[in-house]
C-alpha cells in the first residue's frame, strides 16, 4: 500500500512518499495529490523517495507522467532520496538525465530559488 504525507518547507510543496508504487500500489495516489498541489496553486514539489520500497514499470511510468503533467503546467518537479532499484530503472529506461535528483532535502528546496 501506498502512502503519502504532504507538508510544505517555506513555499515547496514535500510529498513524502512510502510503500509501492506499482501498478497495484498507488500509481493513482501520486497523481491525485500532484493535481491537488497544481490545482491549489503549488508550483514547486519535490517527491520524497526515501520510504519507497518498490517500484514496477508502471511506477516509472507514473513519475514520468507526473513529471510531464508538472512541466506542462509550467511548473517545477524534483526527486528527493531516490532509491536504489528506482535508480537502476530509471538508468535502463534512460530517464535518469529527465529528472532533476537530490539526496538532500535542504539542495531540493534550494533548488527551486
Amino acid at each position: 500500500m501506498l502512502e503519502i504525507e504532504r507538508r510544505t518547507v517555506g513555499d515547496v510543496y514535500v510529498l513524502d512518499i512510502s510503500g509501492k508504487i506499482t501498478l497495484a500500489d498507488g500509481t493513482t495516489d501520486i497523481r491525485y495529490a500532484i493535481s491537488d498541489i497544481l490545482g491549489s496553486g503549488g508550483n514547486k514539489i519535490v517527491l520524497n523517495l526515501t520510504g519507497v520500497d518498490s517500484v514496477d514499470g508502471s511506477g516509472v511510468a507514473e513519475l514520468l507522467r507526473s513529471y510531464t503533467e508538472v512541466a506542462k503546467a509550467g511548473e517545477q518537479l524534483r526527486f528527493l532520496n531516490v532509491t536504489r532499484k528506482l535508480l537502476e530503472l530509471l538508468v535502463i529506461t534512460k530517464l535518469l538525465f529527465v529528472f532533476q535528483i537530490y539526496d538532500s532535502e535542504r539542495d531540493a528546496v534550494a533548488s527551486f530559488a
